[in-house]
């Protein structure tokens, strides 16, 4: 069976991310498209990763008939209409996180995959990335007992992309950026049970002259089985990436770091190319990591997704995950904004961005 032809929407960090995992998984899919409307990008991402076409509107990617499912990496406010329209072309899509801006947007997502017959999925890599599915491997054979806490935290310097410190196109800050992978996490390690409750606290605390979003949050989320998740967020933290995990039962307990064990401590005085993700500079002591896509789990990520749209595999992550997590991003930034938690369902109307319901508390 032939590969999966991706196309790629968006040049910029993450859809380097996309280009090199699926690479790495050459059996499976081949990028043959990318689209960026910024002048000269799309060519230049092209030539750097050997893409056949490169175009500056996506709609004429949509028009080309060997482009199978496309990878969305633009702006999080574009996300709804691109996937939209792709789905009228009839491609499979792939959406990176947060699925989109509001619940409307989301239910109009899924619709329109579902009309077409084509997958909608939820780009969610910690799904994916290798310490953690060996984590939930143990966790379900019953090595811990019953979980009743999972935390999961990412701090790092802030977004690669300016638009993301712009809460008119990302929807809201570090929770918006970060939140929505600790909060598909914990949803997803405990088996995917319903959320009852949201408590989360956000503030502003470094980057209030370049955003009106939270740079660091704290958000609880109560599940109906009776566990807690805990989400630890930042983007005031330099140095480079900081992901990691940590599971409790009742019988045991385990951890785990996605880069750090998989870095090599190092001490350089003139510095070199690249560490690892967010790290401003490589003199003194840094942790350069080898391998790191395939630690965040992207090409393993890619591989099911391509799996999935030759009907191989199941999806694991699909418009219906990110809708669970815009739900749960809506509850943390009204409870954020009430100072109480919030209970679900929990879908108000007329909201036009997640951080509103922070910003504007009186909202039911």
């Amino acid at each position: 069976m032939t590969t999966v032809k991706v196309g790629i929407i968006g040049s910029r960090f993450q859809a380097d991310c996309i280009a090199a995992s699926v690479k790495m998984v050459p059996h499976e899919a081949e990028v043959i498209a990318v689209a960026s409307p910024t002048r000269g990008n799309a060519a230049n991402f092209a030539q750097r990763h050997g893409i056949a076409s490169a175009y500056t509107d996506y709609r004429e990617l949509l028009r080309n008939p060997a482009v199978e499912l496309v990878s969305i990496t633009a702006p999080n406010r574009l996300h709804a209409q691109i996937t939209i329209d792709a789905a009228k072309a009839g491609k499979h899509v792939v959406c990176e996180k947060p699925l989109c801006i509001t619940l409307e947007e989301a239910d109009a997502m899924i619709d329109a995959c579902r009309r077409a017959g084509v997958l909608l999925l939820y780009a969610e890599e910690l799904f994916f990335a290798p310490k953690y599915v060996k984590a939930k491997q143990m966790a379900d054979e019953g090595a811990f007992g019953r979980v009743h806490l999972v935390k999961q935290g990412e701090k790092h310097s802030g977004p690669h992309a300016d638009w993301f410190w712009d809460v008119a196109q990302s929807g809201g800050g570090a929770v918006m950026d970060l939140g929505c992978h600790g909060i598909a996490f914990c949803w997803w390690f405990l088996g995917k049970p319903n959320v009852k409750t949201v408590y989360s606290h956000m503030a502003t605390q470094v980057h209030g002259d370049r955003t009106e979003g939270e740079d660091e949050a704290i958000t609880i989320i109560e599940f109906a089985n009776g566990a807690t998740g805990l989400v630890e967020n930042s983007w005031n933290r330099p140095g480079g990436m900081d992901d990691s995990i940590e599971v409790f039962g009742d019988k045991g307990q385990t951890y785990a770091d996605m880069l750090m064990g998989n870095a090599l401590p190092t001490y350089s005085e003139v510095g070199f190319g690249y560490a690892v993700e967010k790290a401003a500079t490589t003199t003194g002591w840094t942790y350069p990591v080898f391998e790191e896509h395939w630690n965040y789990g992207f090409p393993q990520e890619m591989r099911h997704f391509a799996r999935c749209v030759r009907g191989k595999e199941t999806p694991i992550s699909d418009g219906e995950t990110g809708r669970v997590v815009q739900e749960v991003l809506y509850a943390a930034y009204a409870s954020a904004g009430l100072g109480r938690k919030v209970t679900l369902p929990f879908r108000p109307t007329g909201i036009a961005k997640p951080i509103d319901l922070w910003k504007n508390p009186g909202r039911p």
